[in-house]
């Protein structure tokens, strides 16, 4: 790994404080860096387009949270490039790397002293009048959701063809695994251990009580089709987001790819609940 890519949040001084201070102990390792243009151009220094990162870079280096990360595994989706997760003090269930242990944790990765967790990535496809209008892979999760007006949705869902329910809910969220700690959580469902192959549908505040989440295998077809006629939208990975409209469906399948996540040595995924959910804290 001699080509890093280095993405940082968006208009935020302390990731670009981290990056800038990192730089250094790059060029001592005698690594080449290829900067996110928006850091770049604060710290004043050639920027390195997306798309250069993403056919270039051995590894990329996550410097934010993991909405951050999330955008970078869109990026590189099919390059098979490992992503490591630099957390800037949010939550950060998969920027994993806490900014005070950068230097060591960096040092072992690059070397190849750490593991790498596969995760499943889910395409979305929205299908109009017969014809795909849109698409976008996530890592996270798809949730279709009410509009402004505070009235329920019906979700016609199905899997592989055969009808499952109709969703009288607030919204329906279908996760991976990795996603079973974001919106999903807040919801209702269960905790997913990352690297299990499966889908998680979670209804969002369902009319009926008995609509519970439902774990399904991961190669399954899902359609949900929006019945009524409310103001519904979709979003993909919290970041990028669709209007739909009554008859409207959209399809969730696996992608063919998984997004690589390099894995600090000291890891413990059960340490990490404990610590990012309080638990066992009075």
């Amino acid at each position: 790994m001699k080509r890093i890519g280095i993405i940082a949040k968006r208009k935020s001084d302390k990731a670009v404080s981290a990056v800038c201070e990192t730089l250094p102990w790059f060029r001592e390792q005698g690594y080449e860096t290829l900067i996110d243009p928006n850091t770049a151009v604060v710290l004043g220094i050639d920027p390195t387009p997306y798309e250069q990162i993403r056919d270039e870079a051995d590894v990329i280096v996550v410097f934010g949270g993991d909405g951050t990360l999330l955008s970078a595994a869109r990026l590189v989706e099919g390059h098979d490039t490992p992503i490591l997760g630099i957390n800037l003090g949010g939550l950060g269930f998969m920027a994993e790397v806490p900014l005070e242990d950068i230097h060591p944790a960096l040092e072992r990765a690059l070397a190849g002293q750490c593991s790498i967790e596969h995760r499943v990535m889910l395409r979305a496809y929205v299908h109009r009048g017969g014809e795909r209008i849109a698409l976008s892979s996530v890592l996270n999760d798809v949730v279709i959701n009410k509009s402004a007006v505070a009235r329920l949705i019906h979700i016609d869902t199905a899997v592989d063809g055969e009808h499952l329910t109709t969703f009288n809910a607030d919204g329906l969220i279908i996760c991976t695994p990795t996603g079973s700690t974001a919106y999903s959580l807040s919801a209702g469902g269960p905790i997913l251990y990352p690297t299990l192959n499966c889908v998680l549908l979670t209804p969002i505040c369902p009319h009926a009580l008995a609509n519970r989440p439902v774990v399904l295998p991961d190669h399954v077809r899902i359609t949900a089709t929006i019945a009524g006629d409310e103001n519904v939208y979709l979003t993909m990975d919290g970041q990028v987001g669709f209007d739909l409209v009554p008859g409207d469906t959209v399809e969730i399948v696996k992608s063919e790819h998984t997004t690589r996540l390099l894995i600090p040595c000291e890891r413990e995924y059960f340490g990490i609940l404990r610590s990012k959910l309080k638990w066992g804290e009075r």
